[in-house]
């Protein structure tokens, strides 16, 4: 029967339209639409990869070899299960002659054969076909690029250039290749040729770096993960890497969900924003509505039925605003498609998803129960004698202890909810944790802002600002609204510029003290006495590190699968840089353990980088199984070193004794450290005798990981953007809420003889005095929360941005003193004798 009557009541209430409602439904809408169009999108994005996962592979599976080719017999039990294509991967030196100069560029070198491509089809321009573009051409080998790489070093079509010592003529510009995704991230753009072609080139010696990959199109009926099983066990010791179509581009795959996840908890940043905004609006609404609870009150209606009542119609509205955002943010992606996908390299199925509408729903839902479950709750405390304005904002100040269980409860279930649907419980708990710090920081200091208002108010002369700082600490000017919406918004963006700019920093500050000039790889063993020479000779030459280099694969630890015991950690994701020493190298420091004897020639010993192995849960004594070119090699971790990567110089994770890798073919790597106008010279003579060593310009490098940051950065301003306007709807929800006080102090102070300017100058002063505060704080919590993610997730130091932080304090100043301009004008107008007749 009470749900009955309260469904009635909220009924009725529900015909007086949507007054005071609006901003609720808005920043409702605002938040679920922001996290319904990131999940669609990132769905899109899962979507069109399993979709195309064979083009994105380029055939049906994968395996993948490191510094050598198949055998024979591995061959020929690949060439028995379907067709295949063999691939040979590695990064060289373009170099041209050019006017008596020599031009020089770094590139990905990609060889392939006959049956290239399995899957889809290469677009060039001019449009050959492949065969035509890789074969003769005026008799040298035929070779495409891609065009910045080929406008960097001023080739045109016919033109000739060389990898290694074999010259080659650019035939065409590469403008889509079908598996670029499955590439990965690359230091150079890509020159595709005959595998062939490279036979003279001297590029793939024993001991480089190169990988090689063989792609399979096989029957439709093909059980994949029996296929997998097959390949595993036949070659078990080959050290192979398997991949299939169900997960083309795992890299990319990765990249999509972790950025999803962290853009959906952006996000629900903004829809605690919104929540904000949500409390503020029911409790807007319930104050203008004490003397029907009153009165319904002394017509003898229960709590309960008064409570179901709002309870009802709120819950209404809010799925009013949550069903709108979700409209929003299934329809923009759709909208945006075409935009979206033509600045994706990864291909995107676009359609309406339910899976992120419903996370979306499921984050509107229960933040608009937290927010406005408090308020509602209240509603108990008004007396059927208590009719009068301001029962409400005089009602207790915590609810009931059930409503505040329940608030509680709530609460769990939406973290545990983003937890786990962002599979990043680490991430997740951090926001949250973050967010909560923001709202308590903003909270306590808008009861701070009231009461030194209040204080103040008493010994300021000047009336303008002794009216605003008046108007500050009374109850009705929503000054908690202000500072917690806008300062919530505002620390999400002062955290991410924080975050940003000291990203930056770390990429490229102190690049000529700290990072080398240069890595040069593939230094083969009996080059190394002349590139030592050049390089020690050279005054200009600061430091030369050189290390033996290998590459292999951790197959197990314990003797049990890496991928078991250490799931997807990258150490074991893939195939990792090796050397040997025979002595401690120079700035190493031990950790645990000590280092083996100079003449050790017992089983093979590992030390192995400190923290990475505490990710793993390595410890001393523990078994390592490690693929070396087909081998297995099983070493015992003897040590602990620190390892600082940094630095953009060597580090190894993984370091043996020499005995243990005795006989392996390899090469050398090595870091120059030079001033920076020796360096060209360095690259051409070193590049003239020794043509098969590639040098990779670490600032071109850094340069290429700061473009991938700073698009991150962008999609994260963004969300952070719209965590902002949230809170500036909130911020015009709680100025439209203070119109009517603000209407009757225009209409005192005009009697009093105050003139429409230094009323305006009063609204003007409480306004940026308000967004002051709330910029004030967001800029501790935004520089709080910045340090926090630099120090314990990007792992970098830290230093306050001083141009973002002065910027946030502007914006909010400025977005508090626009909404507060916005509604000023109708108090100004109203006629005072209007204004207070109406009061008496």
């Amino acid at each position: 029967m009470t749900i009955k009557v309260a469904a009635a009541f909220a009924k009725r209430e529900l015909r007086a339209g949507l007054k005071g409602f609006r901003i609720l439904l808005a920043c409702l809408a605002l938040g679920v639409a922001a996290i319904a169009a990131v999940g669609s999108v990132r769905a899109a994005i899962e979507a069109g990869l399993a979709r195309e996962g064979a083009a994105l592979l380029g055939g049906d599976a994968e395996i993948d070899f490191t510094f050598r080719f198949a055998s024979d017999e591995e061959r020929a039990w690949m060439d028995a299960t379907g067709e295949v294509s063999e691939i040979v991967s590695f990064r060289s030196m373009v170099v041209v002659p050019q006017d008596g100069e020599t031009e020089r560029a770094l590139t990905q070198v990609k060889g392939v054969d006959a049956a290239y491509p399995l899957v889809g089809a290469i677009e060039l321009d001019p449009p050959l076909t492949l065969e035509d573009a890789l074969g003769d051409q005026d008799g040298l080998p035929g070779a495409v690029m891609e065009r910045v790489l080929a406008d960097r070093i001023g080739l045109t079509v016919g033109d000739t250039f060389r990898l290694g010592t074999q010259d080659l003529r650019l035939s065409a510009i590469l403008l889509r290749e079908p598996d670029s995704a499955a590439g990965g991230f690359g230091l150079g753009p890509r020159t595709l040729l005959r595998t062939e072609s490279l036979a003279n080139s001297q590029l793939l010696a024993t001991g480089t770096l190169f990988s090689s990959k063989y792609r399979f199109v096989l029957p439709e009926d093909t059980d994949l993960d029996a296929l997998k099983l097959s390949a595993q066990t036949e070659f078990s010791d080959a050290g192979i890497r398997w991949r299939d179509s169900r997960n083309g581009a795992p890299g990319i795959t990765r990249f999509v969900e972790r950025l999803g996840a962290f853009l959906v908890l952006v996000g629900l940043s903004g829809l605690a924003v919104g929540g904000v905004g949500v409390a503020a609006a029911v409790r807007a609404y319930l104050a203008s509505k004490t003397s029907v609870i009153a009165t319904l009150r002394t017509l003898g209606a229960e709590k309960s039925t008064i409570f179901l009542t709002y309870f009802l119609q709120i819950s209404a509205l809010s799925i009013a605003g949550i069903a709108l955002g979700l409209v929003l943010g299934a329809i923009l992606p759709l909208a945006l498609a075409p935009l979206i996908e033509a600045r994706l390299p990864i291909p995107a199925a676009f359609t309406i998803y339910p899976g992120p509408l419903a996370e979306a729903a499921l984050y509107g839902i229960l933040t608009a129960f937290i927010f406005a479950l408090w308020p509602l709750a209240r509603t108990e405390d008004v007396k059927a004698a208590t009719l009068f304005r301001d029962a409400l904002d005089r009602a207790k100040l915590l609810p009931a202890p059930r409503y505040l269980l329940m608030i509680v409860g709530a609460l769990i279930i939406l973290v545990g909810s983003a937890a786990w649907l962002s599979g990043t419980w680490k991430l997740t708990l951090w926001t949250m944790g973050g967010i909560a710090f923001a709202l308590a920081l903003l909270a306590v200091s808008s009861l701070v802002v009231r009461w030194l208002s209040r204080r103040f108010a008493r010994r300021v002369k000047r009336p303008g600002l002794r009216w605003a700082l008046a108007a500050i600490s009374g109850p009705r000017e929503g000054a908690t609204s202000v500072v917690l919406s806008l300062g919530l918004g505002l620390s999400v963006l002062a955290a991410v510029g924080q975050i940003d700019g000291n990203l930056r920093n770390a990429i490229a500050g102190n690049l000529p003290d700290v990072a080398p000039s240069y890595f040069f790889v593939d230094i083969q063993k009996d080059q190394m006495a002349g590139y030592s020479e050049r390089l020690t000779n050279d005054p200009a030459v600061r430091r030369v590190d050189s290390a033996p280099m290998l590459r292999g694969v951790i197959t197990q630890i314990n003797g049990v699968s890496a991928e078991e015991v250490a799931g997807d950690h990258w150490v074991v994701r893939g195939d990792r840089g090796i050397t040997y020493s025979a002595e401690l190298p120079k700035n190493t420091r031990l950790l645990a353990g000590k280092w083996w004897d100079v003449d050790y020639t017992g089983p093979p010993l590992i030390s192995f980088a400190a923290e990475e192995a505490t990710e793993l849960g390595l410890k001393m004594g523990d078994e390592l199984t490690i693929n070396i070119l087909g081998r297995d090699i099983v070493g015992t971790i003897a040590s602990f070193r620190e390892v600082d990567f940094s630095t953009a110089g060597i580090g190894f994770v993984l370091t043996m004794n020499p005995a243990a890798l005795a006989g392996a073919p390899h090469s050398f790597i090595s870091t120059v450290y030079a001033e920076p106008e020796a360096e060209a010279q360095i690259l051409r003579d070193l590049a003239n005798k020794y043509p098969n060593i590639t040098a990779i310009r670490v600032r071109d490098a850094i340069d290429r990981v700061a473009s991938v940051l700073a698009g991150l950065a962008a999609a994260t301003s963004y969300g952070a953007g719209a965590t902002l306007l949230t809170g500036f709807l909130v911020l015009i929800g709680a100025a439209s809420a203070g119109t009517g006080a603000r209407t009757y102090e225009a209409a005192v102070l005009k009697t009093l003889g105050a003139s429409r300017r230094a009323i305006l100058l009063s609204f003007a002063t409480r306004s940026m005095l308000l967004g002051l505060a709330a910029g004030s704080v967001a800029l501790v919590a935004g520089i709080a929360g910045g340090w926090a993610v630099s120090e314990f997730v990007m792992e970098t130091d830290f230093s306050v941005i001083w141009s973002s932080a002065l910027g946030i304090i502007g914006a909010g100043v400025g977005t508090t003193l626009v909404a507060g301009l916005i509604f000023a004008w109708g108090p100004l107008s109203a006629r005072p004798a209007h204004i207070l007749r109406a009061r008496e």
